[in-house]
């Protein structure tokens, strides 16, 4: 899979110290001129659905699980392997410094109707929702809120406004054109 890119947080001053590793798998779902997005109350974000791989697990198999669980998505097709992207930001725990993320990014299809989602408590707790939402809209949204930063922004919305602007620069990739018809 190709590297996009490699991001380092703003407030991150070294890569040295404790470093918690993790690889994340990512969906990037398309339909008529709109973009399936979770949005978050507590950070007042969008966030492309997909997260943690487990031990052992392989990020297809994530992404299946995550899409269900976030989206209620049913008949998830991966369609392509879009991309990788490698972040490294502090990490709020006391037994690392920072967090090393590999965001592994896949083009998907899935059906029209979304089922019911099964968010985990903390998902529900900030209020994190499934949308369907216009691609520059969403930009145009996560940018006002990295704007203001005020204290409530989460870390990850540097990465996912970065890939909202990537996927909408490659609006006409056979891939993601091709997606956005299945």
């Amino acid at each position: 899979m190709r590297l996009i890119a490699e991001l380092v947080h703003p407030a991150l001053t070294t890569r040295e110290g404790r470093v918690l590793r993790r690889h994340a798998a990512r969906g990037i779902v398309q339909r008529e001129g709109a973009i399936l997005l979770l949005y978050t109350e507590r950070y007042d974000d969008f966030s492309f659905p997909g997260g943690g791989v487990a031990e052992g697990e392989a990020p297809v198999a994530a992404l299946h699980r995550e899409l269900a669980e976030e989206t209620g998505a049913t008949r998830i097709r991966v369609l392509d392997a879009y991309g990788i992207v490698e972040e490294y930001r502090p990490d709020r725990s006391p037994d690392h410094d920072l967090m090393h993320m590999t965001s592994h990014f896949y083009v998907c299809a899935i059906d029209a109707t979304l089922g019911d989602a099964r968010m985990e408590s903390y998902e529900q707790a900030n209020g994190m929702r499934p949308v369907w939402v216009d691609l520059q809209a969403a930009i145009a949204h996560n940018r006002a809120v990295l704007q203001r930063a005020d204290l409530r922004m989460g870390l990850s919305i540097h990465r996912e406004t970065f890939m909202l602007e990537h996927v909408a620069a490659d609006a006409g990739s056979t891939v993601l054109q091709d997606a956005a018809g299945a």
